[in-house]
């Protein structure tokens, strides 16, 4: 479940007050975030604006919440967190748009429109 924890610690820093933190994940409300390691394993999140999110690597699926605390982002598992990870996952997170990819250490993650 490595990809998981990549596709959050690939979100970098960002502004720490509540509201900024909904403004920092604005782009990826209702759309899909798509995280694929160096050996091509990927996975999808999908936030919503109510601060829940759900997501799936291959047959995981992941189901929980996501709240901007300070300049990270944690994501507390309402199922199952992926076997040897925290529950919840606190990364740093910042902005992007719909549209973008991005590396991060060995991860290339893309804000894809709408639920892919």
């Amino acid at each position: 479940m490595r990809i998981l924890l990549g596709a959050i610690a690939a979100l970098a820093l960002s502004a720490g007050a509540a509201m900024a933190g909904d403004e920092v994940m604005a782009s990826r409300i209702g759309n899909t975030t798509i995280t694929t390691d160096a050996s091509g394993m990927s996975s999808k999140i999908y936030y919503e604006g109510d601060h829940s999110f759900t997501g799936v690597q291959g047959e995981l699926q992941m189901a929980g919440t996501w709240e901007v605390q300070g300049s990270q982002v944690c994501l507390t598992f309402t199922s199952e967190a992926p076997p040897g990870y925290p529950n919840p996952i606190c990364t740093p997170v910042s902005a992007h748009n719909v549209g973008d990819s991005w590396t991060s250490g060995p991860f290339t993650i893309q804000l894809m429109a709408g639920h892919q």
